[in-house]
């Protein structure tokens, strides 16, 4: 396990409160416990001290300036009267600047009263009064030595004089149990890392030959493709140091801690030589930097991005200090960090296809007993698709659900009904009338007709009218194979699927709800997806008119588009779906039969698996998919998942 984090400020804010009112409570007790001087009752110079006087009841008295303290001879009870009357023989008064003082001292003279030669008392001691005045100040400074020194041996990042320290989590060899062997399904990227981890343990071969090995490696790709696991691997496969640190880790409100930091970090590296430094989420400092004027968290963002450009420019590869970086964004990465002699080796972490993710598969059930039913390869080829994270979570759900089903081992129906519930959503309980389960029927067999009797259209998996996470019914196709790219059939099949349920509902009931919202989206952001990006229509030509995130400044390589290309863009979308649209209710009215079919089935069963929906429909199951022709690559991260609804 990585050391843990010393605790921040935030973290030694209610300690350090606590810490204050307990030196309070503190205070006030030794206060209390200290003597302060003899209780004295205070009395008025006249008439009460001076008729005492003439009385020969005043014993002695000790002055200092105005100040008069004495002795009674017999206890003495002020105020006369009252819940504030005290008894004493100890008294204290003020001679006021007016007094006759010749007056007053016949009046002693006369009483008998011992005027003492030591002067009157001050209270507490001087040593006491040193204790109450510096003591908490003593305290309060020995607590933040405190502090400090245990920041200093837990390590960086934390305690009240940490502003400084990087907070970098070190892992150290003995510690680093992930290996390649835990690495599944990304085996392109594994083999790119291999030359690193032979580096750092036989350097000499590199140096002989003259070799100079990455100072920075990027690894980029989607949200759990396991870029993260594979730099703990390389840190485990080197038996190096592993510094960890996400980048937003470095950025503080004060203008040049992130700079501090990465100072730290890359201190920390050289001193453990040879090490790995791991920076994830780099695009959170890395963006590229714009013209102009900074303020605030921009202006310490690059002022912690130039630290890093030089520190990575600065250190001498000798050392042994290798930066891996993580992004899902490189395309927003400022250039100064992707040229030669920073980050000059980028990996790919691309999603796994089917023999991937069997062997993902593979290491997250190691731990889990498996029924002898279940079966990786069907598993496998039915999570298209899905990445690392995605099939972890896969397994932990079929773990927790069979543990709830008190199973002494994992089913296939386990994972099947975990696979449901990660793709679909839960099944919600909810009381709908007939004529509601009538609508939604007819809904999602407009769905899975029209993905059944479209060519290239992804198969059908399952129609139900069951109600799952925010929909009240799915209906759920995914291809038979992976899919590398996109041809246009393709597209606007998916295009057609999803206008499939509307379509339904108008041709029935001769009006529309709004169960195709999410229909309506999926479809809008492919069709403009195809006329702004691909090229694939006439009317724009083979140009990119539209970013690949659908916002913000468009990408290097793409131009500013006029408000007139604009407004073309809109028209072709508008026209393409139309033309879509219009196909799917044609389609729909010739075959009127199949669909009242499908919907008297899910009325009746609720629920249809593949082989009966299309058994139901009276419509031919596609065959197994054989090889397909290499088509002009479709970024697959750019177009939405198969509809599920």
């Amino acid at each position: 396990m990585p050391p843990q984090k010393p605790p921040g400020l935030r973290a030694l804010g209610p300690r350090f409160l606590i810490f204050v009112l307990i030196l309070f409570a503190v205070n006030v007790w030794v206060s209390q416990l200290i003597p302060s001087g003899h209780e004295r009752i205070r009395v008025p110079y006249t008439p009460t001290f001076l008729q005492e006087v003439k009385q020969h009841n005043v014993k002695s008295i000790s002055s200092r300036g105005e100040t008069i303290q004495g002795e009674f001879r017999h206890e003495f009870k002020y105020p006369p009267t009252g819940k504030d009357s005290k008894v004493s023989k100890l008294f204290n008064t003020e001679v006021p600047t007016f007094a006759d003082t010749k007056t007053l001292s016949a009046a002693l003279q006369e009483g008998g009263v011992q005027v003492n030669a030591k002067p009157a008392e001050q209270g507490r001691g001087f040593l006491a009064n040193l204790l109450l005045g510096f003591g908490p100040t003593l305290l309060l400074v020995g607590l933040f030595v405190w502090f400090a020194r245990r920041a200093a041996r837990q390590g960086a990042g934390g305690g009240l004089m940490g502003f400084g320290k990087s907070g970098a989590r070190r892992v150290e060899p003995s510690e680093q149990t992930v290996t390649f062997e835990d690495v599944a399904g990304i085996d392109e990227a594994k083999s790119e890392l291999t030359e690193i981890v032979d580096f750092l343990r036989s350097p000499d071969k590199y140096r002989r030959l003259g070799g100079r090995i990455p100072r920075g490696v990027l690894l980029s790709g989607s949200p759990g493709t396991g870029k993260t696991l594979l730099a703990r691997a390389v840190a485990g496969e080197a038996h190096a140091p592993f510094f960890s640190i996400s980048a937003s880790e470095f950025v503080e409100a004060i203008v040049g801690v992130g700079a501090s930091r990465v100072r730290d970090l890359f201190k920390q590296a050289k001193e453990a030589a040879p090490a790995i430094i791991f920076i994830d989420e780099l695009d959170a400092i890395g963006r590229a930097r714009t013209a102009g004027s900074s303020f605030g968290g921009n202006d310490e963002r690059e002022q912690t991005l130039n630290q890093i450009l030089t520190e990575m420019d600065g250190f001498d590869p000798a050392i042994g200090v290798i930066v891996l970086a993580a992004t899902n964004r490189p395309e927003i990465l400022d250039p100064a960090l992707l040229r030669p002699g920073r980050f000059d080796r980028r990996v790919t972490v691309q999603s796994p296809d089917t023999a991937g993710r069997r062997k993902i598969l593979e290491v997250h059930t190691r731990s889990v007993p498996l029924a002898d039913d279940v079966d990786i390869d069907t598993l496998a080829a039915t999570t298209i698709g899905m990445v690392g994270a995605d099939l972890a979570n896969l397994v932990n759900e079929a773990a927790l659900m069979a543990a709830r089903r008190e199973h002494e081992k994992v089913t296939q129906a386990d994972f099947t009904d975990a696979l449901e519930r990660l793709i679909l959503g839960s099944e919600r309980k909810i009381m709908q009338t007939e004529a509601d389960r009538e609508r939604t029927a007819y809904h999602e067999s407009g769905h899975a007709l029209v993905g059944m009797l479209t060519p290239g259209a992804d198969p059908v998996r399952k129609v139900s009218i069951i109600p799952r996470g925010p929909a009240l019914g799915v209906t759920l196709s995914a291809p038979a194979a992976d899919r590398f790219s996109y041809d246009i059939a393709y597209l606007l099949g998916r295009i057609k699927v999803a206008l499939g349920g509307r379509a339904a509902e108008r041709l029935v009931f001769d009006d529309m709800t709004t169960g195709a919202e999410s229909d309506l989206e999926q479809l809008t952001q492919i069709a403009r997806q195809m006329v702004g990006r691909w090229g694939m229509s006439e009317a724009i030509g083979p140009v990119a008119v539209i970013p690949r995130d659908g916002q913000g400044p468009l990408l290097p390589g793409t131009s500013e588009v006029s408000e007139q290309t604009h407004r073309l863009i809109d028209e072709e979308v508008r026209r393409l779906v139309e033309r879509c649209d219009e196909e799917v209710r044609s389609l729909l009215s010739a075959n009127r039969d199949k669909l009242d079919a499908l919907v008297r089935a899910l009325m009746e069963r609720e629920t249809l698996d593949e082989e009966d929906a299309y058994a139901v429909a009276g419509v031919e199951r596609p065959p197994p998919p054989g090889p397909r022709e290499v088509l002009e690559t479709v970024s697959r991260e750019a177009l939405p998942p198969p509809s599920s609804g």
